[in-house]
This record gives structure tokens, sequence and C-alpha cells, in this order.
């Protein structure tokens, strides 16, 4: 599993998908290209209004490399990351999500299949 890592983006949603795209993209693209099963894009927390343009970019890069899985997750803290990340390696058939994760969580997932 391939892991970007990205930060840096203005706050303002047009500003952060025209940075995104100018510096981020090309990055995600090598490493879709590098090899790997999947790729996971990790974005800063953001509010509603980044939504959009993050899931469009996600479904792009999942269309254009398939059947690379590439998901994106959004949050600011590790444990809630590390555990989607774990979630998503053990998860085959999911691809093209973007998911905004937060610290106060539901509870531990439980799965029953093996």
């Amino acid at each position: 599993m391939a892991v970007l890592r990205i930060d840096g983006l203005p706050p303002e949603p047009l500003d952060a998908a025209a940075m995104f795209h100018a510096d981020w993209l090309p990055r995600a693209i090598a490493l879709a290209d590098g090899g790997a099963d999947s790729l996971v894009l990790i974005f800063p927390a953001a509010d509603h209004t980044h939504r959009e343009w993050r899931l469009a970019a996600v479904q792009g890069l999942a269309r254009r490399f398939a059947p690379l899985r590439v998901n994106a997750l959004a949050c600011d803290d590790c444990e809630p990351i590390e555990a989607a990340l774990r979630y998503l390696a053990a998860a085959p058939g999911v691809t093209g999500q973007y998911l905004p994760l937060d610290g106060t969580g539901a509870g531990e997932v439980i799965c029953t299949l093996q």
C-alpha cells in the first residue's frame, strides 16, 4: 500500500483544489504507476466545502488506474488514520472512496469474516 500524506493546502476550496492538482496530483500519479496494490491519499481535516473536489480527484484516480485501489482519508489524528489504513488493507473491494475521519469514533469495528 502506497500512502501519500498531503499537507500545506490553502483553506479556501478552489485554491486548495488548484494546489492539489498542480503539486500533489503528479506525485499521486507517480505512486500509482509505481506498482503498489493500492494508494491512499491522506488529506488534512477540512469542512464539507472540500468534499466534492477531493472525492472527484480520488474517483478519477481510481478509474484511471483500475484495478489499483485508490482511496482517500481526511484527518489530522494519527490513531484514526492508522485504523483506517488497516481497514483498507483488509478490504480489497473498497476503491474510489473519500473517508473523512475524526478522533471521537463510535468504537472498534467488529468483523466476523476471516
